[in-house]
């Protein structure tokens, strides 16, 4: 049985994915910034512990625990600085190698820093909102970061469609690289794609997309 170990585990994309990874007979570790006991909707069979993406050695420690570490944590999107989650990621990136940890590492990234056919990212376009700009900045950083990572590490990001919201998992998904392979994704539909990857990897050192079919 594979292990898998969530941060970001009670969010809305990554609870999903720790709900849908603990389905398929994954052993799940969900990593929470809150106590384990104050955990809200907590998933049957997970094991719930204590962390922070910005405390490198515990992440390394506990990527070298498991057999997947998934990173789903965003940036601010309250006005705040996005730096920390740059930082994070900064700082993560040569401690993993530095530690040869083997764990495949697989990162919720943004859909800002997706593509248009002209090769614009979404978030240089004119009707790309505001209030998400900072955010979409710091991922297309952190995808650039990843991309540059030694060759040691086994990473997979993957991008939402434009628009994600809660919901069910659609029957079916479309997937791209590079561009949008759609309008909406529903977090149940994502987190599909996501435990399908981890299950079949197909994007190794890359970056893929999905959307609602």
């Amino acid at each position: 049985m594979s292990t898998i170990t969530v941060y970001g585990s009670t969010g809305m994309v990554g609870s999903a994915i720790t709900a849908e990874a603990a389905s398929r007979g994954f052993a799940v570790t969900g990593v929470t910034r809150k106590s384990p006991a104050v955990v809200k909707d907590a998933v049957e069979g997970v094991t719930y512990v204590t962390g922070e993406i910005s405390d490198t050695a515990d992440v390394v420690a506990k990527a070298a625990a498991t057999d997947i570490l998934v990173l789903s944590v965003p940036g601010a999107r309250d006005g705040s600085s996005v730096q920390p989650i740059i930082d994070a990621h900064t700082a993560l990136i040569p401690a993993l190698a530095e530690a040869n940890v083997t764990a495949r590492i697989f990162i919720i990234g943004g859909a800002g820093a997706t593509e248009t056919p002209d090769g614009t990212q979404l978030k240089d376009t004119p009707d790309f909102p505001a209030a998400y700009k900072a955010e979409a900045d710091s991922f297309a950083e952190i995808l650039d970061l990843w991309r540059a990572a030694p060759e040691g590490l086994d990473w997979t990001m993957l991008a939402p469609a434009p628009e994600i919201a809660p919901g069910e998992a659609s029957a079916s998904y479309n997937l791209g690289d590079d561009q949008p392979a759609g309008d909406f994704v529903s977090a149940g539909t994502f987190a599909k794609a996501a435990v399908d990857e981890l299950g079949t990897p197909a994007h190794r050192r890359a970056r893929f997309t999905v959307a609602n079919a």
